[in-house]
């Protein structure tokens, strides 16, 4: 990555320069730990892109962990999906991959461990019963009938535990701290439960699985993790981390800090909410180009370089705030203008016929232009001409004011790459509709002005004879509410009209070769990308990345 990619001075590299400035640290060793229940999001990203780039930046290492504590919401389809964003973005994890998983059999021995010292006991209360006892933020909790059991009788209990003879629920391993702590969770937390459900790695072995808060500060010791970064939901658990630590005989000391999640506008970061979505068909998979998963945002058209210069820019803080989508939405169009090839699509097409081509000075046909105006490197195409035409709907008006600088009866445009042209008539069908406008081209007028000939303005155009009909997604936010998740039914604040599909605009010869994932900007319209789902060679399907600055609608304005 290049050197302006480097993460901005942060808390975070302070902590880090300080650190291995007074020898409490000699190197960096991060972690990224997904919970393999659902695809990454646009939040991950930000996680991903500060762990794997310390490392980087500090000539270090970072692991790819996955928390697969919980067997009945995880798949080994997550996983894999997991695995391909981290390294789409352009990150590479300390090999191999790593699991919680991997640490059971170590895991059991630690809380033996807490169990010996009179710090962990059987609980046979139910769950409903745990969250009575725990208390309020205003009212200390109060002790478990089976808190005081005997070193020998939990060590028993746990064994029962292990060997399946407690249902689900009816008993679980507490670490014993201080049920009047001022911090809930140092009141008793659950660090065992029993579940009865196949793990994705260890299959049948245990049915006994570990809790997050004990798993993850063992996993970051045993794997010799120095700085352990999460976001501030977790801030008071850090006092369980640094407790679970003290109390068992490992020797690494990895730390925990804390920093803002990110929160972007009109959209959901909750992989309960997202996979409802799923479920209920409103979007067509984890990987929609209108959700802001990671998997959707490269369907879209989104590039890595855009979402790391995105989550570059928000910064590392710990002071909560909602980033606006435009925020987001720049990075891409700035990588995509400077990158992306050009073309041309007509969304919505209309019949030019001009009646005089072929005549003298109207007769060229084929045109060689640049792929990008400022990059030689990106290549030529070759664009056609015929006597028929496509062009958009919206760029022709019978009439129109002086500020109109599109075509219009009587007036004078120029065709991208080709001739002026003059609209002279139009025909209509029986409702009214435009549906064929007659017009002459200026001879020897390609890439020349003509005198007494001015056009006010240029518009694009499609060759009607060997064009390819394509389809177009143009794609709005999901949401109609800039903070969806705090709606209180954040379905009722989706928007119906997120996506719009045009099924037989016109594009460009050139564009029926196009791949998945290619992207381009459709010239005057905005950035479009080759959807990797709905791909058929020759019919590819286009969706929307990103308008472009000056958008449709306020050129309809003037």
């Amino acid at each position: 990555m290049a050197e302006q990619e480097r993460i901005p001075r942060n808390f975070i590299t302070d902590i880090i320069d300080d650190d291995l400035k007074a020898g409490r640290a000699d190197h960096v060793a991060t972690r990224f730990p997904p919970e393999p229940n659902g695809y990454l999001h646009i939040g991950h990203a930000k996680s991903i892109c500060l762990n794997f780039g310390l490392a980087r930046d500090y000539h270090g290492t970072c692991n790819l962990r996955f928390d697969d504590t919980n067997p009945v919401k995880e798949d080994m389809e997550y996983i894999r999906s997991i695995e391909r964003d981290v390294q789409w973005l352009g990150f590479h994890w300390q090999e191999p991959v790593r699991h919680s998983s991997d640490y059971f059999d170590q895991l059991y021995g630690y809380a033996l461990e807490l169990i010996d010292q009179g710090l962990a006991y059987v609980d046979e209360l139910s769950p409903d019963q745990i969250r009575e006892y725990r208390g309020t933020l205003k009212e200390p909790g109060r002790c478990s009938p089976y808190r005081d059991r005997s070193v020998e009788e939990n060590r028993a209990l746990f064994e029962k535990m292990r060997q399946g003879e407690f249902a689900e629920g009816a008993a679980c391993l507490r670490a014993k701290i201080d049920m009047a702590s001022p911090f809930i969770c140092m009141r008793d937390p659950v660090i065992y439960r029993v579940r009865f459900a196949a793990h994705a790695l260890t299959g049948q072995k245990w049915c006994i699985y570990p809790m997050y808060d004990f798993t993850h500060c063992i996993s970051d010791a045993i794997e010799g993790i120095t700085h352990s970064i999460c976001t501030l939901e977790f801030q008071d658990n850090r006092r369980l981390y640094d407790w679970v630590l003290d109390h068992i005989s490992i020797k690494s000391r990895p730390h925990q800090y804390e920093m803002s999640r990110l929160n972007l506008e009109y959209s959901l970061t909750s992989k309960r909410k997202l996979n409802l979505l799923v479920e209920k068909g409103i979007v067509d998979g984890w990987d929609d180009p209108r959700l802001t998963t990671i998997s959707g945002l490269r369907r879209r058209g989104y590039t890595p370089a855009s979402i790391r210069e995105f989550c570059r820019r928000i910064g590392v803080t710990k002071q909560e705030n909602t980033v606006e989508m435009s925020a987001l939405e720049s990075c891409v169009r700035e990588d995509l203008n400077a990158n992306a090839p050009r073309a041309m699509c007509v969304l919505h097409p209309l019949k030019v016929v001009i009646d005089n081509f072929g005549a003298d000075g109207v007769t060229q046909s084929e045109f060689t232009v640049p792929n990008h105006p400022d990059k030689p490197e990106l290549g030529e195409r070759t664009i056609t001409m015929s006597k028929e035409i496509y062009i958009d709907a919206a760029d022709f008006r019978e009439e129109a004011n002086k500020q109109y600088k599109r075509l219009k009866l009587g007036s004078e445009v120029r065709l991208r790459h080709g001739y002026i042209i003059k609209a002279l008539s139009c025909e209509k069908d029986a409702e009214g509709r435009v549906i064929l406008v007659h017009a002459e081209a200026v001879p020897n007028s390609v890439g020349a002005n003509v005198e007494n000939h001015k056009p006010k303005g240029v518009i694009h155009y499609v060759n009607a004879a060997d064009c390819v009909r394509v389809q177009v997604n143009l794609l709005d936010k999901l949401f109609t509410d800039p903070n969806p998740g705090a709606a209180e039914d954040f379905l009722s604040v989706v928007n119906p009209d997120s996506k719009t599909v045009i099924l037989d605009a016109a594009a460009e010869k050139s564009l029926g070769e196009a791949q998945p994932g290619d992207t381009f900007q459709f010239e005057r319209e905005g950035y479009f990308c080759v959807d990797s789902k709905d791909f058929k060679a020759g019919q590819p399907v286009f969706n929307l990345t990103v308008a472009l600055r000056e958008t449709r609608k306020a050129q309809a304005q003037l």
